[in-house]
């Protein structure tokens, strides 16, 4: 994969912008974190629907209910995950998330049975797709952000802060490495990506977040080399799933939100993946 100078700086540019806006979402405070996934967590949605709707056709000609319903019951999932660290008023907001998801669902399941016919379990099937994998992720990615505050890792946005950042190392250095030495094809999936700039890629982010973690925020090094060879890893699969449903929709990008780098999906498929997984790996060994 040869270096290109004009895609790099398209990229460069991009990435810079979407780096302030993420940054001042994700350390600001809790509800700007919240706010930032809450619409990433949409456009995701959108850009997931479009990509189905060309692998299906009758994707495309579900009713608002069923589409916008799916939408509420993810956001309703992410409020659920916010524990008691969100209050408004009297009104704690994980309480409120419980009863959107609950009433989102029943509302989504009465709709089908009103209309009296068999479901067409297919349809369904793409919709509990979306939710395991755009509105789980993000809502356990919200879980994470309390996961171990006021303990070893001070504030809250550090853990997610620490699984973002090995993503974008190894997103970035995968394509540099890549870009000069690769020649080893990784998948047919991306046949953009090579062996060589995965694995250096993803040795380059664990190396860099380790060290920084361990020398600079004094924190435990083994609970940080889990969660970045997971993230590393897992993000790697993240993009090839991705890569694999644009190839199956026949389109290029999922969107085009960013120049350089698509769209909403296309920027966060690797976050996605990686974000259930080191939950689970902390969950079970943090």
């Amino acid at each position: 994969m040869a270096f290109n100078f004009q895609t790099f700086r398209t990229r460069a540019i991009t990435a810079i912008v979407f780096v302030i806006v993420m940054l001042g979402g994700l350390l600001w405070n809790q509800w700007s974190f919240l706010l930032l996934f809450a619409m990433i967590h949409i456009g995701c949605w959108i850009e997931y629907r479009s990509l189905i709707a060309k692998i299906d056709n009758r994707y495309q000609h579900i009713s608002p209910i069923h589409f916008y319903g799916a939408i509420a019951a993810g956001l309703g999932f992410m409020c659920w995950m916010t524990g008691d660290a969100y209050v408004i008023g009297d009104f704690v907001l994980s309480e409120i998330g419980f009863r959107i998801l609950l009433i989102a669902l029943t509302v989504l399941v009465l709709v089908k049975l009103i209309k009296g016919k068999m479901p067409d379990w297919k349809i369904i099937g793409y919709t509990v797709g979306g939710l395991l994998y755009i509105s789980m992720s993000w809502g356990l990615l919200i879980n994470l952000y309390h996961y171990f505050d006021g303990n070893v890792y001070e504030k809250g946005w550090l853990l997610p802060m620490l699984i973002i950042a090995t993503i974008w190392i190894n997103d970035t250095m995968a394509y540099l490495v890549g870009s000069f030495i690769g020649k080893t094809p990784f998948s047919p999936i991306s046949p953009k990506k090579t062996w060589e700039g995965t694995v250096g890629g993803a040795i380059l982010a664990v190396v860099v977040v380790t060290v920084a973690g361990v020398y600079w925020l004094e924190l435990p090094w083994i609970q940080l080399l889990l969660i970045t060879i997971t993230s590393a890893v897992m993000g790697t699969l993240g993009d090839l799933l991705e890569s694999k449903l644009k190839r199956m929709a026949g389109v290029k990008d999922s969107g085009n939100f960013m120049p350089g780098h698509g769209g909403f999906l296309d920027r966060f498929d690797s976050l996605l993946l990686a974000v259930p997984y080191a939950w689970l790996v902390l969950f079970l060994f943090g």
